[in-house]
């Protein structure tokens, strides 16, 4: 890949860049992976924009092997946390040994990292966890270092915590807070196979056949594409969508002018870190689109996996089976765009980067 500076002043550069990185990973991906396109793209959207994402789905569903597939075609330094109940922080994060140096008899101590200390990070099966150790795996997404010992160690450049879960299964394991499920920029569903993608499946998987993917990209890639993608710039009006998107969900602000999903369903809405993620992930949608800049159904596009997860639904919801998703769908059918602001412009009156 060439240096993002060469592209800040020519966009389409920039999205053919972007876009050409997107379909070698997705190329090399379906190598091993059958279908589930909606949830590579999601996956990589994440990561071209450096955030953190939950891959939730029943057992059996490849979660595991998308991510460990992916590391691969990145060329970074992989490494998987199975969550257990009685894993503890210093499992994770690492720990200090005491060491003796032969020659002096003097003993001192050292920091031995853990595997967190890698590029990405599959937190396998996350909600078996206690809070304690998820704790420690919360300073690690929102600071990028651990702390040990009264010291703080920085961790790798870039970061990606990819972490699964069962949404069926809930004995014995701990629900995350809020605040941490906060931080993952992206949940991502993952659904059943169609009818033709599950027999490729089984053709593939009870053959004499072993397909592996290839690097594509390293980590300065990665970073140099996060660069692009906070150079694409956003009009005005795209970002107070946004903006209306996510203010709509919160119903305790003020009853006045809030949908009537949002009144009757909801006990709470989403915070500022969604408005970022929404608009940041949309950036990454328009260049893997081919598109220099970002329109509204650029943001409608990533609503779901943005917004499902920072939704706090109430005993109504419960009763009548409404979802956060079913909620977040009827806030895209309902929430106007300012087309006093949406005609055709020659320039872009407001750039966010």
């Amino acid at each position: 890949m060439t240096d993002s500076r060469l592209h800040q002043d020519d966009p389409a550069a920039s999205a053919a860049e972007v876009q050409n990185a997107f379909e070698r990973i997705r190329s090399e991906v379906r190598k091993v992976i059958v279908g589930q396109e909606e949830v590579v793209e999601e996956v990589l959207i994440a990561i071209f924009c450096g955030g953190h994402a939950i891959i939730e789905g029943v057992p059996g569903l490849a979660k595991t092997l998308l991510v460990h597939t992916l590391s691969s075609t990145l060329n970074l330094k992989f490494s998987r946390v199975q969550f257990t109940p009685d894993l503890m922080p210093s499992d994770m994060t690492g720990t200090e040994v005491i060491e003796e140096d032969k020659a002096t008899g003097q003993r001192n101590l050292r920091f031995v990292p853990g595997p967190i200390f890698a590029n990405i990070i599959l937190a396998d099966e996350i909600n078996r966890t206690p809070p304690k150790t998820q704790g420690a795996l919360l300073e690690a997404m929102q600071e990028r270092q651990v702390t040990a010992g009264g010291e703080s160690h920085a961790l790798p450049n870039p970061f990606f915590v990819l972490a699964t879960q069962n949404p069926i299964e809930q004995e014995g394991t701990y629900p995350l807070p809020e605040a941490q499920l906060d931080r993952f920029m992206f949940n991502i569903r993952v659904g059943y196979p169609s009818e033709a993608d599950e027999l490729a499946i089984v053709e593939r998987t009870t053959a004499n056949e072993d397909s592996t993917a290839d690097a594509v990209l390293t980590g300065d890639d990665c970073l140099r594409i996060q660069q692009l993608v906070r150079q694409v710039p956003v009009a005005s009006h795209v970002a107070r969508y946004a903006l209306r998107l996510v203010r709509s969900t919160r119903v305790r602000e003020s009853l006045e002018n809030k949908p009537e999903i949002v009144r009757d369903y909801l006990s709470w809405g989403a915070g500022p870190r969604a408005s970022q993620f929404l608009v940041l992930a949309a950036k990454a949608k328009a260049l893997i689109s081919g598109s220099s800049h970002v329109t509204p159904e650029h943001l409608k596009a990533v609503a779901l996996p943005i917004l499902r997860h920072r939704l706090i639904t109430n005993f109504n919801a419960e009763a009548d089976d409404i979802t956060t998703d079913d909620v977040v769908r009827s806030l895209l059918e309902t929430t106007p765009v300012d087309e006093a602001d949406a005609g055709t412009r020659a320039t872009l009156d407001s750039v966010s980067r």
